[in-house]
């Protein structure tokens, strides 16, 4: 861990000399457990941001934590070097589901860490909640959406299950030993934690993701808008000035120095980007921002891909924003192809 966390304080000072040191208003320690470093070298990550770049006293901090790992030590750390929010996983409340997962928490150390952070002055709670997982039901997710909501976050994520290549239970699914909710049960568990956080005063301002008035994601909002962003770690990546910048996924690969992969991004694959990020927002992409990126007009490029989704109640268009209806954004998917065409 210590050679780790020296090599990534390298590379913040490398890359903030190849960027002019440029300021920023958002810092995400994320990407894996941060709550497995120990909290001094979570300062010395911390102290070289801070040295490298002219991040924004009003900054959003986050730091991702496993509520079965976080420490009233590394909470403090949080608390006193810069973090205000911190963002848990909480994916389920029954045990059963949890184990499934292979997560190593239970509800109770949960509310344990959400406490911890609390106590240490970070202000800022959000929770991520899993939907569509196998065996799970209604009762379950809405069990799951009252434990949460008693936590008092200010923010919840609510994502579908995406069983992933390689993994044990991409292996059990295949062999038909696990079985998926399917697509309606996954729709009616989405309804379900829309309708809810909707009723509690939180608001959707992006497809799997509710706040309340000002405590939405603001990095996350960043890079929904194709904003510039630097990763620093192993298997990190970066938006820079179009292009795209991407760490050796091997951490051996990474601590010895290998160079990222960089791809420059074209305007077609940029415009491309900018709707389909943008369209996850509830606002959608403003067409004043698109022409000053791209200097051309979003209806003269895609109005008529788009006219289609207008015409049949996916898509609207009005005050100068393209944006996804409610019943758009249950089929993103079928407007993004048709960017594609």
């Amino acid at each position: 861990m210590p050679r780790y966390a020296a090599a990534v304080c390298d590379e913040i000072a490398r890359r903030a000399d190849l960027c002019g040191h440029p300021a920023a208003d958002t810092v995400f320690f994320g990407g894996g457990t941060p709550s497995l470093l120990p909290p001094e070298l979570y300062i010395k990550i911390a102290r070289a941001l801070r040295d490298n770049f002219d991040i924004a006293p009003d900054a959003e901090w986050t730091a991702e934590c496993n509520p079965g790992t976080l420490t009233a030590e590394f909470a403090a750390a949080l608390g006193e070097y810069g973090c205000n929010r911190v963002s848990m996983g909480l994916q389920a409340a029954q045990p059963r589901l949890l184990a499934d997962l292979g997560r190593i928490h239970t509800l109770n150390q949960a509310r344990e860490a959400a406490a911890l952070a609390r106590q240490a002055g970070i202000g800022r709670l959000s929770l991520d909640l899993m939907l569509g997982l196998p065996g799970q039901t209604m009762d379950d997710m809405a069990e799951t959406l009252d434990a949460a909501l008693a936590m008092r976050p200010g923010h919840l994520s609510c994502y579908a299950l995406i069983v992933e290549e390689g993994t044990p239970l991409y292996g059990r699914v295949e062999r038909g030993e696990t079985l998926l909710p399917g697509d309606e049960l996954d729709r009616d568990m989405y309804g379900l934690c829309r309708d809810t956080l909707l009723a509690k005063g939180f608001h959707q301002y992006e497809i799997s993701n509710f706040a309340l008035p000002g405590q939405e994601c603001r990095h996350n909002v960043n890079c929904w808008r194709r904003e510039d962003y630097l990763g620093f770690g192993c298997a990190a990546h970066s938006l820079w000035r179009n292009e795209r910048w991407a760490n050796p996924r091997s951490i051996d690969a990474y601590l010895a120095g290998e160079a990222p992969e960089i791809e420059p991004i074209g305007p077609e694959e940029a415009m491309f980007e900018t709707m389909m990020l943008g369209l996850r927002l509830a606002r959608g992409v403003e067409e004043a921002d698109f022409a000053r990126r791209y200097g051309k007009a979003l209806w003269t490029v895609y109005g008529k891909r788009l006219q289609p989704a207008i015409d049949d109640g996916r898509l609207k268009r009005e005050n100068g924003r393209v944006f996804l209806t409610r019943r758009g954004m249950d089929v993103m998917n079928s407007v993004l192809v048709a960017l594609l065409d």
